[in-house]
């Protein structure tokens, strides 16, 4: 992969580890479920299983592309090519759904998308 391609792949993967923190570890406290539109404790409580199994979608993504990105470097590039471009092809997936969802999750979307994107568009036309 491309210096530029490994490199948006591991900003997508700091994302999301980032959101597995917010969703899966701190999600219970007011200023992070407040992130999420949450105001007060029933609404936390309900929306906290969802966000917990969410935040771990979220960090095996950021595997994925770890795992294939050190795949590369031990030289199975294809294969390592292969799952970090999976991973970040699932990340830009995530983002449109999540964008069509509503418009006002356009930045999230943008956030989640536009890293992977870079690194999918980049592996492709630099090889």
């Amino acid at each position: 992969m491309p210096l530029i391609a490994s490199l948006a792949a591991l900003v997508a993967a700091g994302f999301h580890i980032l959101f597995f923190i917010l969703e899966s570890v701190t999600f219970s406290q007011p200023s992070v479920a407040a992130r999420f539109g949450l105001s007060t404790p029933e609404q936390i409580a309900a929306v906290r299983p969802m966000a917990f199994n969410q935040g771990f979608y979220n960090l095996f993504l950021a595997l994925g592309v770890v795992g294939g990105l050190a795949l590369i470097a031990a030289n199975s590039v294809e294969a390592g090519r292969a799952i970090a471009l999976f991973a970040c092809a699932c990340m830009v997936g995530a983002g449109v759904v999540l964008l069509s969802t509503n418009r006002r999750f356009a930045r999230s979307a943008a956030i989640q998308a536009l890293p992977p994107l870079v690194a999918i568009v980049a592996t492709l036309v630099l090889k």
